[in-house]
């Protein structure tokens, strides 16, 4: 692939990339109003057309690694394994 092939390939990107990052913001905005209606309503489920909209609070538990590798820094150390992986970026 030649250098002008290359760089024609990165501009389509970032131009589908900025299309994506759009279409999500405007996604988000309309998912927001829901939330407004529903908070509104004071209703945690909603009936509009053939749909059922859910917003509800999930609790969730999590080990915190920041306060064992406090506490215990020799176990912790005694279990990290490490992992490899590839980044793909564009500058």
């Amino acid at each position: 692939m030649s250098t002008f092939e290359m760089t024609n390939k990165i501009e389509k990107l970032k131009a589908l990339e900025a299309l994506i990052a759009e279409a999500q913001k405007a996604a988000d905005e309309i998912r927001d109003e829901i939330k407004s209606e529903m908070t509104r309503r004071g209703t945690e489920e909603l009936e509009a057309g053939q749909y059922i909209i859910r917003w509800t609070a999930v609790l969730t538990q999590r080990f915190d690694t920041t306060a064992f590798k406090r506490a215990l820094p020799e176990i912790y150390k005694a279990y990290l394994k490490q992992s490899a992986s590839r980044r793909f970026a564009i500058v």
